[in-house]
Formats: structure tokens, sequence, C-alpha cells
């Protein structure tokens, strides 16, 4: 009897514990409205992007994902590939964005064909800035970042479709009133 009690008391401590993790994960997370975090990263095409060289001049939209050369982000970004045209029409600056090595990236959109930067964020300090990865998960959650002109969130699109994500980026963007080009 003693050990099962000892039992339920260590899970419903584990389970206490991983629902404070989640909350204080929750409550790091940037939300919409807030000044999205400043980065410096390198991007697939061998250029290090500077979130605050587009303040007051472009939209910006971040796509994070969780792994090059898999399944899932295969289809995203092949998605934005496709709709480039239709994403271009704003006035914005795109990304698909991972915690891989730059190399990595480098050849994944190469692989890919794709017309966009890949950022990559290897020591996770963007990435954990962002909150798509925690002390649990070392990989990027699957989440777009939609950034206005002012530096500050627009939206957040936590339930990505990577087959549709190119044109889903193109019509928030129109539903956001991001300006045409």
């Amino acid at each position: 009897m003693r050990t099962l009690f000892q039992t339920l008391l260590s899970t419903v401590t584990v389970l206490a514990l991983a629902c404070t993790v989640a909350a204080t994960h929750a409550a790091e997370a940037p939300k919409v409205g807030d000044v999205a975090p400043d980065f410096t990263l390198a991007g697939s095409d061998g250029k290090t992007y500077h979130l605050k060289d587009f303040a007051g001049k472009q939209a910006v939209v971040v796509a994070w994902f969780p792994k090059a050369f898999t399944g899932g982000c295969t289809a995203e970004c092949k998605s934005m590939r496709a709709s480039g045209e239709a994403i271009r029409k704003f006035d914005v600056a795109y990304f698909a964005a991972s915690v891989d090595e730059a190399d990595q990236n480098k050849k994944f959109a190469e692989s890919l064909m794709l017309d966009f930067p890949i950022l990559s964020d290897p020591d996770k300090t963007t990435a954990k800035a962002y909150a798509v990865v925690t002390p649990e998960r070392q990989v990027a959650f699957r989440w777009t970042y939609y950034i206005g002109k002012d530096g500050k969130i627009a939206f957040i699109d936590k339930e990505v479709k990577t087959g549709e994500h190119g044109a889903n980026i193109a019509a928030k963007l129109k539903e956001l009133g991001v300006p045409a080009k």
C-alpha cells in the first residue's frame, strides 16, 4: 500500500512539474502585439539577415520548421516555393528557419530549388527567444511568425498545414493588410 501511495505521489509531482514547465514556456513565448525578438541569422543564400534591417521598411514572415530533409518540412518549403509569386506580391521579406546547421539548410534549399532563404539558428538563441524550442524539445515547433513593419508580432500560426502553407501565408498577408508592392 505504501509503495502504491509513493508511486501516485511521484506521478502527481511529475505532472505538476510538467504543468509548471508548460505554463512557464507559454508565459515566456512572444505574443501578438509584442515587439518581435531581434535576430541576426545566416541564410541559405550566404547572406546574413538582421530583423532590425526590415524595421519601418517591410513586413517579415519567419516560418520555423523542425528539421531539414524530413517529409513535413520538405512539403512546407515546396509549398512556399510554389506560392512564391503570390507571397512576393506583398511588401514582405519571408524566410523559413530551423535550428539546423547553415550547411545543412543550404543543401536543403538547393535540393528544393527554393527562391527564398532558410535561416539557420544552430545555437538556438533566436529559437529560444521565439519559444519554438524548449528544454524538452530541441527542434523547432512548426510555427510561423508574421511581423509588421513596426517590428511587432501581428500573428503567430501554430497550426501550419505543410502542403498549403505557401498559399496560407499569402492569404494571411492579405488578411493582415500587408500592402502590395
